[in-house]
Protein backbone atom coordinates (compact mmCIF):
# COMPACT_ATOMS: atom_id res chain seq x y z
CA UNK A 1 0.00 0.00 0.00
CA UNK A 2 0.90 3.78 -0.68
CA UNK A 3 1.79 5.31 2.52
CA UNK A 4 0.50 8.68 2.06
CA UNK A 5 -0.39 11.60 4.02
CA UNK A 6 -2.35 13.89 1.85
CA UNK A 7 -2.42 17.48 3.49
CA UNK A 8 0.30 16.69 6.23
CA UNK A 9 2.86 18.86 4.90
CA UNK A 10 0.36 21.63 4.64
CA UNK A 11 -1.40 21.18 7.76
CA UNK A 12 1.82 20.64 9.87
CA UNK A 13 2.74 24.00 8.27
CA UNK A 14 -0.47 26.02 9.23
CA UNK A 15 -0.67 24.91 12.89
CA UNK A 16 3.03 25.80 13.22
CA UNK A 17 2.24 28.95 13.54
CA UNK A 18 -1.44 28.05 14.61
CA UNK A 19 -3.63 29.35 12.00
CA UNK A 20 -6.19 27.15 9.75
CA UNK A 21 -8.05 27.81 6.74
CA UNK A 22 -11.68 29.79 7.47
CA UNK A 23 -14.53 28.28 6.26
CA UNK A 24 -16.09 28.58 2.72
CA UNK A 25 -19.67 29.90 2.50
CA UNK A 26 -21.68 28.08 0.35
CA UNK A 27 -25.15 29.84 0.91
CA UNK A 28 -26.12 32.09 -2.12
CA UNK A 29 -26.58 35.12 0.63
CA UNK A 30 -28.47 35.65 3.75
CA UNK A 31 -31.81 38.07 3.34
CA UNK A 32 -32.19 40.53 6.05
CA UNK A 33 -36.14 40.50 6.38
CA UNK A 34 -38.26 43.25 5.89
CA UNK A 35 -41.63 44.52 7.09
CA UNK A 36 -44.61 42.34 5.84
CA UNK A 37 -42.27 39.95 4.15
CA UNK A 38 -43.33 36.69 3.45
CA UNK A 39 -41.76 33.15 2.86
CA UNK A 40 -43.29 33.16 -0.68
CA UNK A 41 -42.62 36.04 -1.50
CA UNK A 42 -38.43 36.17 -0.54
CA UNK A 43 -38.57 32.79 -2.22
CA UNK A 44 -40.12 33.83 -5.58
CA UNK A 45 -37.27 37.19 -4.93
CA UNK A 46 -34.58 34.49 -5.37
CA UNK A 47 -36.26 31.71 -7.31
CA UNK A 48 -36.27 28.78 -4.87
CA UNK A 49 -38.97 27.04 -3.13
CA UNK A 50 -40.54 27.75 0.15
CA UNK A 51 -39.61 24.23 0.41
CA UNK A 52 -36.28 24.52 -0.17
CA UNK A 53 -35.66 28.14 2.06
CA UNK A 54 -36.98 26.20 5.37
CA UNK A 55 -35.02 23.01 4.50
CA UNK A 56 -31.64 26.22 4.83
CA UNK A 57 -33.47 27.07 7.86
CA UNK A 58 -34.76 24.49 10.09
CA UNK A 59 -36.02 27.15 12.83
CA UNK A 60 -38.68 27.84 10.46
CA UNK A 61 -40.57 23.94 10.62
CA UNK A 62 -40.92 24.76 14.38
CA UNK A 63 -44.65 25.13 15.61
CA UNK A 64 -45.27 28.96 16.28
CA UNK A 65 -42.13 30.15 13.78
CA UNK A 66 -43.07 33.83 12.77
CA UNK A 67 -40.74 35.72 10.62
CA UNK A 68 -39.70 38.71 11.77
CA UNK A 69 -38.54 42.38 10.34
CA UNK A 70 -34.67 42.21 11.03
CA UNK A 71 -34.59 38.76 10.90
CA UNK A 72 -31.38 37.34 9.13
CA UNK A 73 -31.82 34.01 7.04
CA UNK A 74 -30.00 31.88 4.87
CA UNK A 75 -30.99 31.35 1.27
CA UNK A 76 -29.95 28.69 -0.44
CA UNK A 77 -29.07 28.04 -4.26
CA UNK A 78 -31.39 26.33 -5.76
CA UNK A 79 -31.90 22.72 -6.25
CA UNK A 80 -30.38 21.48 -9.50
CA UNK A 81 -32.97 19.96 -11.76
CA UNK A 82 -33.19 16.19 -11.77
CA UNK A 83 -32.26 14.77 -15.20
CA UNK A 84 -33.10 11.61 -16.17
CA UNK A 85 -30.91 8.82 -15.00
CA UNK A 86 -28.48 7.55 -17.68
CA UNK A 87 -28.56 3.45 -17.94
CA UNK A 88 -26.65 2.53 -14.65
CA UNK A 89 -23.70 -0.17 -14.78
CA UNK A 90 -23.39 -3.12 -13.19
CA UNK A 91 -22.79 -2.58 -9.37
CA UNK A 92 -18.85 -2.32 -8.40
CA UNK A 93 -17.52 -4.10 -5.48
CA UNK A 94 -18.07 -3.09 -1.96
CA UNK A 95 -15.39 -0.41 -1.37
CA UNK A 96 -12.47 -2.32 1.05
CA UNK A 97 -11.37 0.46 3.84
CA UNK A 98 -8.64 -1.95 4.78
CA UNK A 99 -6.79 -1.51 1.43
CA UNK A 100 -6.98 2.32 1.18
CA UNK A 101 -6.49 5.41 2.51
CA UNK A 102 -8.73 6.45 5.59
CA UNK A 103 -10.48 9.56 4.88
CA UNK A 104 -10.65 11.82 8.17
CA UNK A 105 -12.02 15.06 8.85
CA UNK A 106 -11.40 17.06 11.91
CA UNK A 107 -13.93 19.57 12.77
CA UNK A 108 -12.91 21.29 15.54
CA UNK A 109 -11.84 25.29 16.75
CA UNK A 110 -8.44 25.43 15.26
CA UNK A 111 -7.50 28.99 16.36
CA UNK A 112 -5.55 31.08 18.89
CA UNK A 113 -8.12 33.29 20.05
CA UNK A 114 -9.18 31.72 23.13
CA UNK A 115 -8.38 28.89 25.22
CA UNK A 116 -10.95 26.54 23.13
CA UNK A 117 -8.75 26.87 20.34
CA UNK A 118 -5.16 26.71 21.66
CA UNK A 119 -6.21 23.40 23.41
CA UNK A 120 -8.01 22.30 20.43
CA UNK A 121 -4.77 22.79 18.46
CA UNK A 122 -3.09 21.11 20.34
CA UNK A 123 -4.92 18.08 20.21
CA UNK A 124 -4.84 18.09 16.54
CA UNK A 125 -1.18 18.49 16.90
CA UNK A 126 -1.28 15.05 19.00
CA UNK A 127 -3.31 13.70 15.90
CA UNK A 128 -1.01 14.70 12.96
CA UNK A 129 1.82 12.69 15.04
CA UNK A 130 -0.34 9.85 15.43
CA UNK A 131 -1.11 10.10 11.58
CA UNK A 132 2.86 10.05 11.46
CA UNK A 133 3.02 7.01 13.47
CA UNK A 134 0.21 5.45 11.51
CA UNK A 135 2.05 5.67 8.50
CA UNK A 136 5.39 3.79 9.30
CA UNK A 137 2.85 0.75 10.24
CA UNK A 138 1.62 0.99 6.48
CA UNK A 139 -1.57 2.96 7.33
CA UNK A 140 -2.41 5.71 4.45
CA UNK A 141 -4.77 8.47 5.70
CA UNK A 142 -5.90 11.65 3.83
CA UNK A 143 -6.94 14.02 6.35
CA UNK A 144 -9.16 17.23 6.02
CA UNK A 145 -9.39 19.78 9.15
CA UNK A 146 -11.88 22.91 9.66
CA UNK A 147 -12.05 25.62 11.75
CA UNK A 148 -15.55 25.14 13.37
CA UNK A 149 -15.47 27.89 16.12
CA UNK A 150 -18.27 28.60 18.98
CA UNK A 151 -20.18 30.84 16.17
CA UNK A 152 -19.75 28.91 12.81
CA UNK A 153 -22.69 27.10 11.63
CA UNK A 154 -21.68 23.61 10.78
CA UNK A 155 -24.08 23.35 8.05
CA UNK A 156 -21.62 25.27 5.64
CA UNK A 157 -18.83 23.02 6.38
CA UNK A 158 -20.85 20.03 5.66
CA UNK A 159 -21.49 21.31 2.03
CA UNK A 160 -18.56 21.54 1.18
CA UNK A 161 -17.15 19.11 -1.48
CA UNK A 162 -16.72 14.99 -0.84
CA UNK A 163 -17.35 15.62 3.35
CA UNK A 164 -19.71 12.91 2.63
CA UNK A 165 -17.17 10.92 1.63
CA UNK A 166 -15.39 10.98 4.47
CA UNK A 167 -14.75 7.80 7.06
CA UNK A 168 -14.46 9.27 10.46
CA UNK A 169 -15.06 12.71 12.03
CA UNK A 170 -13.57 14.00 15.23
CA UNK A 171 -15.80 16.63 16.56
CA UNK A 172 -17.32 19.03 17.38
CA UNK A 173 -16.50 20.89 20.45
CA UNK A 174 -19.51 22.64 20.72
CA UNK A 175 -23.05 21.24 21.61
CA UNK A 176 -25.06 23.36 19.35
CA UNK A 177 -23.32 21.91 16.73
CA UNK A 178 -23.66 17.81 17.66
CA UNK A 179 -27.22 17.41 16.26
CA UNK A 180 -26.53 18.47 12.66
CA UNK A 181 -22.91 16.93 12.51
CA UNK A 182 -24.84 13.60 14.02
CA UNK A 183 -27.82 13.64 11.26
CA UNK A 184 -25.33 14.02 8.51
CA UNK A 185 -22.98 11.50 10.19
CA UNK A 186 -26.09 9.06 10.30
CA UNK A 187 -26.99 10.00 6.25
CA UNK A 188 -24.04 9.17 5.02
CA UNK A 189 -22.46 6.10 7.39
CA UNK A 190 -19.85 8.36 8.85
CA UNK A 191 -18.05 7.65 12.20
CA UNK A 192 -18.37 10.70 14.19
CA UNK A 193 -16.17 10.70 17.42
CA UNK A 194 -17.16 13.27 19.88
CA UNK A 195 -13.76 13.82 21.95
CA UNK A 196 -14.83 15.71 24.83
CA UNK A 197 -17.90 16.46 26.65
CA UNK A 198 -21.45 17.73 25.13
CA UNK A 199 -24.55 18.34 27.14
CA UNK A 200 -27.71 15.97 25.56
CA UNK A 201 -27.64 12.45 24.92
CA UNK A 202 -26.94 11.65 20.90
CA UNK A 203 -25.06 8.58 21.65
CA UNK A 204 -27.77 7.11 22.75
CA UNK A 205 -29.63 7.77 19.58
CA UNK A 206 -27.71 7.49 17.07
CA UNK A 207 -25.75 4.42 15.74
CA UNK A 208 -22.53 6.22 14.06
CA UNK A 209 -21.76 8.02 17.26
CA UNK A 210 -18.73 7.30 19.57
CA UNK A 211 -18.59 9.04 22.88
CA UNK A 212 -15.21 9.56 24.58
CA UNK A 213 -16.46 11.33 27.65
CA UNK A 214 -17.51 9.94 30.67
CA UNK A 215 -19.51 11.43 33.02
CA UNK A 216 -18.87 12.66 36.75
CA UNK A 217 -21.48 10.09 37.67
CA UNK A 218 -20.94 7.49 35.30
CA UNK A 219 -17.30 7.29 36.57
CA UNK A 220 -18.19 7.64 40.47
CA UNK A 221 -20.44 4.29 39.94
CA UNK A 222 -17.33 2.58 38.59
CA UNK A 223 -15.12 4.09 41.26
CA UNK A 224 -17.88 2.81 43.81
CA UNK A 225 -17.89 -0.96 42.05
CA UNK A 226 -13.55 -0.86 41.48
CA UNK A 227 -13.44 -0.15 45.78
CA UNK A 228 -15.69 -3.30 46.36
CA UNK A 229 -14.04 -5.58 43.86
CA UNK A 230 -10.74 -4.12 45.53
CA UNK A 231 -11.17 -4.05 49.13
CA UNK A 232 -14.60 -6.28 50.11
CA UNK A 233 -12.39 -7.42 53.17
CA UNK A 234 -11.01 -3.91 54.06
CA UNK A 235 -12.29 -1.54 56.85
CA UNK A 236 -13.34 1.47 55.12
CA UNK A 237 -12.50 5.07 57.02
CA UNK A 238 -14.27 7.75 55.70
CA UNK A 239 -12.98 11.29 56.84
CA UNK A 240 -15.51 14.26 56.88
CA UNK A 241 -12.95 17.24 55.87
CA UNK A 242 -15.69 20.13 56.56
CA UNK A 243 -15.26 21.50 52.86
CA UNK A 244 -18.64 22.60 51.86
CA UNK A 245 -17.91 23.25 48.42
CA UNK A 246 -16.94 19.34 47.51
CA UNK A 247 -18.92 17.24 45.29
CA UNK A 248 -17.64 14.36 46.70
CA UNK A 249 -19.72 12.98 48.89
CA UNK A 250 -21.90 11.67 45.82
CA UNK A 251 -19.18 9.46 46.12
CA UNK A 252 -18.80 8.79 49.58
CA UNK A 253 -22.70 8.85 50.13
CA UNK A 254 -23.08 6.61 47.17
CA UNK A 255 -20.29 4.03 48.49
CA UNK A 256 -21.45 4.09 51.86
CA UNK A 257 -24.81 2.55 50.38
CA UNK A 258 -23.06 -0.41 48.95
CA UNK A 259 -21.37 -1.04 52.13
CA UNK A 260 -24.25 -1.16 54.36
CA UNK A 261 -26.07 -3.05 51.62
CA UNK A 262 -23.60 -5.65 51.67
CA UNK A 263 -22.77 -5.74 55.59
CA UNK A 264 -19.84 -3.91 55.44
CA UNK A 265 -18.53 -1.76 58.68
CA UNK A 266 -17.07 1.63 58.17
CA UNK A 267 -15.98 3.95 60.36
CA UNK A 268 -16.26 7.96 60.03
CA UNK A 269 -13.87 10.67 61.47
CA UNK A 270 -13.46 14.45 60.93
CA UNK A 271 -10.00 15.83 60.09
CA UNK A 272 -10.73 18.37 63.17
CA UNK A 273 -10.78 15.40 65.46
CA UNK A 274 -8.27 14.79 67.77
CA UNK A 275 -5.70 12.31 67.67
CA UNK A 276 -6.81 9.89 70.39
CA UNK A 277 -10.38 10.08 68.42
CA UNK A 278 -9.32 9.68 64.82
CA UNK A 279 -7.13 6.56 65.57
CA UNK A 280 -10.21 5.12 66.92
CA UNK A 281 -11.58 4.91 63.67
CA UNK A 282 -9.13 2.28 62.37
CA UNK A 283 -9.03 -1.54 62.73
CA UNK A 284 -6.69 -3.05 64.11
CA UNK A 285 -7.33 -6.91 62.27
CA UNK A 286 -7.38 -5.89 59.28
CA UNK A 287 -6.01 -3.37 56.73
CA UNK A 288 -7.72 -0.15 56.67
CA UNK A 289 -8.47 2.15 53.24
CA UNK A 290 -9.19 5.67 53.80
CA UNK A 291 -11.50 7.97 52.11
CA UNK A 292 -12.18 11.55 52.21
CA UNK A 293 -15.29 13.39 51.07
CA UNK A 294 -13.07 16.06 49.28
CA UNK A 295 -10.33 16.08 46.42
CA UNK A 296 -8.21 19.34 47.06
CA UNK A 297 -4.76 19.79 48.59
CA UNK A 298 -4.66 21.37 51.48
CA UNK A 299 -7.71 18.76 52.76
CA UNK A 300 -4.82 15.70 51.77
CA UNK A 301 -1.85 17.40 53.00
CA UNK A 302 -3.70 18.03 56.37
CA UNK A 303 -4.60 14.52 56.39
CA UNK A 304 -1.34 12.98 55.75
CA UNK A 305 0.16 14.80 58.65
CA UNK A 306 -2.65 12.93 60.65
CA UNK A 307 -1.59 10.00 59.56
CA UNK A 308 2.24 10.27 59.90
CA UNK A 309 0.61 10.96 63.65
CA UNK A 310 -1.13 7.99 63.85
CA UNK A 311 1.58 5.20 62.29
CA UNK A 312 3.85 6.45 64.26
CA UNK A 313 1.91 5.86 67.34
CA UNK A 314 0.61 2.59 65.73
CA UNK A 315 3.31 0.93 63.39
CA UNK A 316 1.29 -2.44 62.98
CA UNK A 317 -1.44 -0.55 61.36
CA UNK A 318 -2.08 -1.37 57.65
CA UNK A 319 -3.41 2.35 55.67
CA UNK A 320 -4.30 2.17 52.19
CA UNK A 321 -6.11 5.40 50.65
CA UNK A 322 -8.56 5.31 48.17
CA UNK A 323 -8.69 9.46 46.22
CA UNK A 324 -9.67 11.09 43.14
CA UNK A 325 -9.03 11.96 39.29
CA UNK A 326 -8.03 14.99 41.07
CA UNK A 327 -4.80 13.95 43.10
CA UNK A 328 -3.34 13.09 40.20
CA UNK A 329 -2.77 16.67 39.91
CA UNK A 330 -0.73 16.93 42.84
CA UNK A 331 1.66 13.95 41.94
CA UNK A 332 4.76 16.25 41.63
CA UNK A 333 4.46 17.18 45.22
CA UNK A 334 2.79 14.17 47.07
CA UNK A 335 4.04 11.16 44.64
CA UNK A 336 6.29 10.21 47.82
CA UNK A 337 3.21 10.42 50.10
CA UNK A 338 1.30 8.63 47.53
CA UNK A 339 3.96 5.38 47.60
CA UNK A 340 4.23 5.82 51.16
CA UNK A 341 0.18 5.50 51.61
CA UNK A 342 -0.12 3.34 49.03
CA UNK A 343 -2.95 5.41 47.27
CA UNK A 344 -5.44 4.52 44.30
CA UNK A 345 -6.54 6.78 42.19
CA UNK A 346 -9.95 5.75 40.27
CA UNK A 347 -9.67 7.48 36.88
CA UNK A 348 -9.77 7.12 33.35
CA UNK A 349 -6.95 7.98 31.74
CA UNK A 350 -3.19 8.72 33.44
CA UNK A 351 -0.35 10.87 32.43
CA UNK A 352 2.84 8.97 32.92
CA UNK A 353 5.47 11.21 32.93
CA UNK A 354 8.36 8.21 33.25
CA UNK A 355 6.93 6.00 30.37
CA UNK A 356 9.40 5.91 27.57
CA UNK A 357 6.64 6.54 24.83
CA UNK A 358 5.03 9.40 26.34
CA UNK A 359 8.47 10.82 26.77
CA UNK A 360 9.18 10.73 23.54
CA UNK A 361 6.10 11.99 22.37
CA UNK A 362 6.56 15.01 24.61
CA UNK A 363 10.03 15.33 23.42
CA UNK A 364 8.95 15.40 19.63
CA UNK A 365 6.27 17.70 20.55
CA UNK A 366 9.03 20.38 20.76
CA UNK A 367 10.84 19.43 17.86
CA UNK A 368 8.06 19.67 15.64
CA UNK A 369 5.99 22.93 17.01
CA UNK A 370 8.67 24.57 19.43
CA UNK A 371 6.83 24.65 22.15
CA UNK A 372 6.17 22.17 24.68
CA UNK A 373 2.51 20.48 25.76
CA UNK A 374 0.50 22.75 27.90
CA UNK A 375 0.79 21.36 31.87
CA UNK A 376 -2.90 19.62 31.66
CA UNK A 377 -4.24 16.48 32.81
CA UNK A 378 -4.93 14.93 30.61
CA UNK A 379 -2.43 16.31 28.39
CA UNK A 380 -4.34 16.96 25.13
CA UNK A 381 -1.66 16.24 22.30
CA UNK A 382 -1.70 12.76 23.91
CA UNK A 383 -5.20 13.07 24.26
CA UNK A 384 -5.42 13.53 19.64
CA UNK A 385 -2.93 10.80 19.32
CA UNK A 386 -4.83 8.15 21.71
CA UNK A 387 -8.19 8.78 20.21
CA UNK A 388 -6.39 8.90 16.24
CA UNK A 389 -4.10 6.07 17.16
CA UNK A 390 -7.08 3.66 18.10
CA UNK A 391 -9.99 4.25 15.73
CA UNK A 392 -7.90 4.78 12.77
CA UNK A 393 -5.59 1.25 13.42
CA UNK A 394 -8.70 -0.04 14.31
CA UNK A 395 -10.61 0.48 10.90
CA UNK A 396 -7.52 -0.22 9.05
CA UNK A 397 -7.31 -3.65 10.73
CA UNK A 398 -11.18 -4.47 11.00
CA UNK A 399 -12.85 -2.34 8.25
CA UNK A 400 -16.49 -1.55 8.61
CA UNK A 401 -16.82 -4.66 11.29
CA UNK A 402 -14.75 -2.04 13.49
CA UNK A 403 -17.05 -1.17 16.80
CA UNK A 404 -14.71 -0.07 19.53
CA UNK A 405 -15.38 -3.13 21.95
CA UNK A 406 -11.89 -4.52 22.08
CA UNK A 407 -9.80 -2.94 24.90
CA UNK A 408 -7.36 -0.87 23.85
CA UNK A 409 -3.10 -2.03 24.67
CA UNK A 410 -1.19 0.50 23.18
CA UNK A 411 -2.18 3.62 24.55
CA UNK A 412 -0.11 5.86 26.03
CA UNK A 413 -2.48 8.36 28.18
CA UNK A 414 -6.44 7.01 27.81
CA UNK A 415 -7.40 3.76 27.42
CA UNK A 416 -10.45 3.13 25.31
CA UNK A 417 -13.24 0.27 25.14
CA UNK A 418 -16.33 0.78 23.30
CA UNK A 419 -19.92 -0.36 24.43
CA UNK A 420 -23.36 -0.04 22.70
CA UNK A 421 -26.01 2.24 24.22
CA UNK A 422 -29.16 0.16 23.72
CA UNK A 423 -29.88 0.67 19.88
CA UNK A 424 -27.91 3.41 19.56
CA UNK A 425 -24.36 4.87 19.21
CA UNK A 426 -20.97 3.63 21.58
CA UNK A 427 -19.90 5.02 24.99
CA UNK A 428 -16.35 4.42 26.53
CA UNK A 429 -16.25 2.54 29.39
CA UNK A 430 -12.84 1.69 30.18
CA UNK A 431 -11.66 2.47 33.87
CA UNK A 432 -8.46 2.38 35.97
CA UNK A 433 -6.85 2.35 39.43
CA UNK A 434 -3.44 3.53 40.01
CA UNK A 435 -2.02 2.42 42.47
CA UNK A 436 1.39 4.28 44.08
CA UNK A 437 2.49 0.88 45.33
CA UNK A 438 4.90 0.95 48.56
CA UNK A 439 8.03 -0.26 46.92
CA UNK A 440 8.00 2.90 45.01
CA UNK A 441 6.56 1.59 41.74
CA UNK A 442 3.23 2.41 39.87
CA UNK A 443 0.67 0.00 38.37
CA UNK A 444 -2.46 0.19 36.03
CA UNK A 445 -4.97 -2.06 37.63
CA UNK A 446 -7.93 -1.92 34.25
CA UNK A 447 -11.29 -2.70 34.88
Amino acid sequence: MKNSLRYFALILLFLGSIAVEAQVQNWQTMHKVKKKETLFGISRQYGITVEELKKANPEMNMPNYKLRKGDYIYIPYPTPEVKEAAPTEPAKPADDITKRAIRVGVMLPLHDVDGDGRRMVEYYRGMLMAFNDLRQEGISIDVRAWNVNIDADIRQTLLEKDVDKLDIIFGPLYTKQVKHLGDFARKHNIRMVIPFSINGNEVAENPFVYQVYQSPDELNTKAINAYLARFADCHPVIVDCNDKTSTKGNFTFGLRQQLEKRGIAYSITNLTSSDEMFAKAFALDKPNVVILNTGRSPELTATFKKLDVLTQNNRDLSISMYGYTDWLLYEKIDKDRFYQYDVFIPTHFYHNASSTKTGQLEAAYQRWFHTPMMEAKPRFALTGYDQATFFLRGIHHEGNNFRGDTPDTKAVQTQFKFSRVGTGGWQNNQFMLIHYNRNRTISNVTF
